[in-house]
């Protein structure tokens, strides 16, 4: 088969590492429209656009920690190396991402500023027609494909909540997709809207430069960490004034930054109607298991679901797919799988989850690897992997401040230990 594969990081080299290792004898091209390797991990200090005059896609900022910890981070047959700590720097996670590249000779695949444009399928022999930009070169190919893997990331396109007067107001309105560094913040006093993992952590990494920092969220649990005197607490915005924020339960404060930490959007720009993927309220569909076109199942997109140990799903996922691809399991018939991802919508809307959570994981991620070990017939995911991420993230919650010292080791695929 020829695959091709869009984007380079983490979820790209999953698939590159898979379809090179010589187990199908498949032609691979992967197309990295920036300049180099490790997608999101990559840190720029510019925001708006870049000199090809395509979005900034990472969302990195300097001071960034993950907030997992390494051991539940790496990929099933290239873990993280052993060191004390558990939660690395971006840099440490950037390194890791280029050892990996190297260890499975990926380079000589990875086309590096080339812009994927559009990608379609062609009826008649049902192979895929790919658009490149070369942008060093200016000059645009058209390529053929038998399979198509989209690796190209989903924290890129910021989602920003419509908000009564936020046209009117007059402070500074800025987005986590375009922060680098707290200076910006320096004697302000900012409302960060969202309380998910980025709010949190930046609300406090903020909070030694900002004058005042209010966490404006809409959880009915409290968060149990303990602030900086300086971060509150308050409802959502329910509107924006010229210079102050009114929030849900009346109240007002004056406020010199709205700072957006509201996810982002799934967002597929190079996927033409033809395709038969779409984004509905944030859920990508019609898919079976979260991952496979359902109209065109040599079409899969790596990495859609979110609260996961990402870089393992990756490589499950691909192993999923090529498993399929290659004639080894059978795809379902299409009515089969569009009654899969309905069921499921179905139990999630029963639990009270929104569309927009379709792909969120968190607890039940487990369920989702066997699943796909299971039907695929693959090298299942260790148990102790969810069980270390549900941990760390309970963790995480708890004691903002200090969880990111806390050390792990994995004992075996069941149990982990903290010390």
């Amino acid at each position: 088969m020829k695959i091709a594969v869009i984007g380079a990081g983490a979820a790209g080299l999953a698939a590159l590492r898979h379809c090179v290792s010589g187990t199908y004898g498949n032609q691979v091209v992967c197309y990295e429209k920036t300049d180099q390797i490790g997608g999101t991990w990559v840190y720029r200090e510019e925001t708006g656009s870049d000199r090809y005059g395509l979005p900034i896609h990472t969302s990195m900022y300097k001071s960034l920690r993950t907030n997992l910890p390494k051991e539940v981070m790496g990929y099933p047959d290239f873990p993280i190396p052993g060191r004390s700590e558990s939660y690395l720097s971006r840099m440490e996670m950037l390194d890791f991402l280029n050892a990996y590249c190297d260890h499975f000779a990926l380079r000589s695949y990875i086309r590096l500023l080339h812009n994927v444009e559009l990608v379609e399928p062609v009826a008649e022999d049902r192979k895929w027609s790919v658009k490149v930009r070369d942008l060093q070169e200016d000059a645009v190919v058209i390529e053929s494909f038998d399979a198509i893997m989209v690796c190209n990331g989903h924290y890129f396109e910021p989602k920003i909540p419509s908000i009564p007067g936020q046209d009117i107001f007059t402070g500074e309105r800025i987005h986590s997709h375009d922060y680098r560094v707290p200076e910006i913040f320096d004697g302000k006093k900012v409302v960060v809207i969202g309380a998910g993992p980025s709010g949190m952590d930046l609300a406090l990494e903020i909070s030694k430069n900002a004058n005042r920092v209010i966490l404006s969220h809409h959880l009915t649990e409290t968060i149990a960490t303990v602030f900086p005197e300086n971060v509150v607490q308050k409802a959502d915005v329910a509107e924006l004034t010229e210079r102050e924020a009114v929030f849900a339960d009346g109240t007002k404060e004056q406020v010199d930054v709205v700072f957006y930490c509201t996810g982002y959007k799934y967002n597929f720009p190079f996927l033409a109607d033809s395709c038969g993927v779409r984004v509905d309220s944030n859920m990508v569909t019609p898919l079976w298991k979260h991952l496979v076109s359902i109209e065109n199942p040599t079409l899969a997109l790596i990495g859609l679901p979110y609260y996961v140990c990402a870089f393992n799903m990756f490589d499950l996922q691909v192993r999923f797919v090529l498993r399929h691809w290659h004639g080894e399991r059978q795809f379902p018939a299409r009515a089969d799988m569009l009654r899969s991802e309905t069921e499921e919508a179905t139990k999630r809307a029963e639990k009270g989850l929104q569309k927009r959570h379709f792909h969120m994981m968190g607890p039940e991620q487990g369920h989702y690897y066997n699943d796909l070990a299971n039907i695929a017939g693959i090298e299942p995911l260790p148990p102790v992997l969810t069980k270390l991420h549900n941990e760390s993230s309970m963790r995480f919650l708890d004691d903002l401040v200090h969880y990111r010292q806390d050390r792990y080791k994995i004992v075996d695929d069941y149990n982990f230990v903290q010390f």
